[in-house]
């Protein structure tokens, strides 16, 4: 295949499809939640506390300039965008998951395996590592019906 093919099935593979738009999606959210920080809670805040602008807010030290309001709106833009990928992506994620039942794996009884040595299920009758035949372990006498072998 020659190497122009090979881009070619690079770049049309499903996953870098959904990277570029998760890029360009991400930006455009960025902007709205820069807008949204600058021209919204900025003003509420300097409403409340008197100060207009944060970008403006600096000090100087030996003829350094740290400009430690443009770091205020950026933290708060920052945070804006951790609490609505957290409430709008990360928690219904999280539902969905545990609704599925593939939040936490319940453990198999285990025993080893004869011959290998590898853990394998107390109701195995073949070793999936080295795939010898194994005798089950009956489930105790007094063990209800479809219980696993102790």
């Amino acid at each position: 295949m020659r190497w122009i093919d090979e881009f070619r099935a690079f770049i049309l593979r499903g996953n870098v499809i959904d990277l570029a738009v998760a890029v360009v999606i991400g930006a455009a959210f960025t902007a709205i939640v820069n807008s949204l920080v600058a021209d919204l809670i900025t003003p509420l805040i300097a409403a409340i506390f008197g100060k207009p602008d944060f970008s403006d807010l600096k000090f100087e030290i030996n003829g350094s300039i740290f400009r430690y309001g443009n770091f205020i709106n950026a933290l708060i833009s920052f945070l804006i965008i951790a609490a609505v990928l957290f409430f709008l992506v990360v928690k219904p994620l999280n539902a969905l998951m545990a609704r599925m039942g593939r939040g936490e794996k319940t453990e198999t009884p285990s025993r080893d395996c004869p011959y290998c040595m590898s853990a394998i299920p107390v109701t195995a009758t073949k070793c999936a590592y080295c795939t010898s035949e194994v005798e089950p372990v009956p489930p105790p006498p007094d063990a209800p019906a479809g219980a696993p072998a102790a």
